[in-house]
């Protein structure tokens, strides 16, 4: 955070060999350009300088900046669902839920992938595009915690189940902005709360 994570969007040659190594070099220079100087300075001649290849090239492999955009987006999404598989994956006499939310919460570690994530509800808010791949995103999210849930505690409710999974997403991903130092710092009382309320979302019986 159902259907898929957004399928490859449209775009150059896809495959294995160079030209998907080369898709994908590309599409690092476009991440980096996006967390250097975010989205409005994300043009495909920027992308091509910091690629160092010449425009045409940069078409080649995306012929507009719409592609480029929903091919980053899909990578990034893609990248956190792959994070996600193994940590959800648990079986329920392995269920960690301590060491699955530590988990979730060393991610806000990476001040780029949280720079990465601001930038993308940043844009989200201002492209229907990238909303909708956003909201496909958080919705299998839910839906594959949600089932986590119900392996753990079959007896809840699915719509208890559905609301815990919810909450506990807005819990981890709200959290992002203030441990990140966006808009606050994290202080130890704070992240043994947010532990503790995050865990007990998974893990607390049916009242």
């Amino acid at each position: 955070m159902t259907g898929p994570p957004p399928a490859r969007p449209p775009g150059g040659p896809a495959g294995t060999g160079k030209g998907e190594r080369k898709r994908g070099e590309l599409l690092d220079a476009a991440e980096t350009v996006l967390l250097a100087s975010g989205y409005p300075e994300l043009s495909m001649r920027a992308v091509a300088t910091a690629a160092g290849v010449r425009l045409g090239h940069l078409q080649y492999y995306f012929p507009t900046r719409p592609d480029l955009v929903a091919a980053l987006l899909d990578r990034v999404l893609r990248r956190s669902l792959e994070r996600l598989d193994p940590l959800l994956a648990a079986a329920p006499e392995t269920l960690d839920a301590t060491g699955l939310v530590r988990a979730l919460l060393a991610d806000q570690d990476d001040p780029a992938l949280v720079r990465l994530f601001t930038e993308l509800w940043a844009l989200a808010a201002l492209d229907e595009t990238v909303a909708t791949a956003v909201r496909a995103f958080y919705h299998d999210y839910r839906e594959r915690l949600t089932e986590h849930i119900r392996r753990h505690r079959p007896t809840l409710p699915d719509t208890e189940r559905r609301a815990r999974a919810e909450v506990f997403i807005m819990l981890i991903e709200g959290a992002s902005l203030f441990r990140s130092g966006i808009t606050s710092r994290r202080a130890p009382e704070s992240d043994a709360r947010l532990l503790a309320t995050a865990v007990a979302l998974l893990t607390a019986p049916a009242d």
